[in-house]
């Protein structure tokens, strides 16, 4: 309860993708802290999803709505003054963007820019974290680490959309949100994300427990493509850590942040699904590069100096760990929905000891 200075406690705090993976583990997260939470998402898309297997309808004040719709948005806020927002909503993946283009910009940029009019119409806002994301950086297939001064671009739609997602926060920041009684707003961009409860398509995991499940091979798209593979747990912290200091401090905060693990934790594919097969006790691998064009980046790494010196931010996870608790958070088979609630408590008060 204390972590994080106890800022939390009876806020009233709005996430914005409660209902998606990472929302859903942020809403759990924020209800140990003690945050008075108002969740706004457009449905769970499986029955699968975490939303739905932690039974969190039942535990956090959730609103179906398309953050598209401004004046509905807008409603939202006025109703229900929140002093810090998470904005998490979004089209989340590379290969579906090729597939729906508009819908991807329609949501990640104007979806954004509601919520930014919101929080600007809203006195009662004090902190916004708005994620983006680790493929916002025009990515030079180089050794070198992205930190948040580099160039931000995008050959997919995802990737592009999340870029321009920055800029138009950082206009916003400069534009409205520069003087002292304003809100305090910044973006928080983290690695490739894992754990329990995520079944989204092309995903790695995913893809690996519906093969393991079915005893078929697990097939690899990219198998030599590097990514900053990191828990779900360890982005959240960085975001909470960077809503704590964004509702403390004045402007000190405000900007762009990245969220990555250890270098060591930056492994490719084939190493990540050797390791996850290795734990899991069994299964095989097979090898499909056949992606009909549409392209995903080979090489991403995040250099999260700046997190790690001036939030005193850091990963806590090692990669082995990693792949632990994810295989922990998918092996629920027998499980009751409070059980599994129980136990995504139990591993974010183990990550908070760390």
């Amino acid at each position: 309860m204390t972590m994080f200075n106890n800022i939390y406690k009876n806020k009233k705090v709005l996430v914005t993708g409660d209902t998606g993976f990472k929302g859903s583990w942020l809403s759990i997260w924020l209800k140990i802290l003690g945050a008075d939470l108002v969740g706004v998402a457009l449905p769970p898309k499986t029955p699968k999803d975490n939303y739905i297997i932690c039974g969190l309808a039942d535990k956090i004040y959730h609103m179906d709505q398309d953050i598209r719709d401004y004046e509905k948005i807008l409603g939202i806020f006025e109703k229900h003054k929140p002093e810090i927002v998470f904005h998490l909503a979004a089209q989340p993946l590379v290969l579906e963007s090729y597939q729906k283009p508009r819908e991807t910009y329609s949501t990640n940029l104007m979806g954004t820019v509601n919520i930014l009019e919101a929080i600007r119409h809203t006195n009662s806002v004090k902190a916004g974290i708005i994620v983006t994301s680790d493929k916002c950086y025009k990515n030079q297939e180089s050794l070198k680490a992205y930190n948040e001064n580099d160039t931000l671009g995008g050959k997919d739609p995802y990737s592009a959309s999340k870029a321009i997602c920055e800029i138009a926060v950082s206009s916003y920041i400069e534009s409205f949100f520069n003087e002292k009684a304003t809100a305090n707003i910044a973006t928080a961009r983290a690695g490739n994300v894992i754990g329990g409860g995520d079944w989204a398509e092309n995903r790695i995991i995913p893809d690996c427990i519906k093969a393991l499940e079915k005893n078929e091979a697990i097939v690899i798209r990219n198998a030599m493509a590097i990514r900053p593979w990191q828990h779900v747990l360890e982005s959240l912290s960085g975001y909470l850590k960077l809503g704590e200091l964004l509702y403390t401090y004045n402007k000190e905060f405000v900007g762009a942040w990245n969220f990555g693990p250890h270098l060591n934790s930056t492994v490719t594919v084939m190493e990540l699904v050797d390791e996850f097969v290795k734990q899991w006790g069994n299964g095989s691998i097979s090898y499909n590069s056949n992606n009909k064009g549409k392209v995903e980046t080979s090489l991403l790494q995040l250099d999260i100096s700046k997190a790690i010196n001036k939030l005193n931010w850091k990963p806590k996870l090692n990669f082995e760990e990693t792949i632990k608790y994810t295989i922990e958070e998918y092996k629920i088979d027998q499980m009751t929905q409070e059980e599994i609630y129980k136990q995504r408590i139990e591993h974010i008060k183990k990550y908070m000891g760390k």
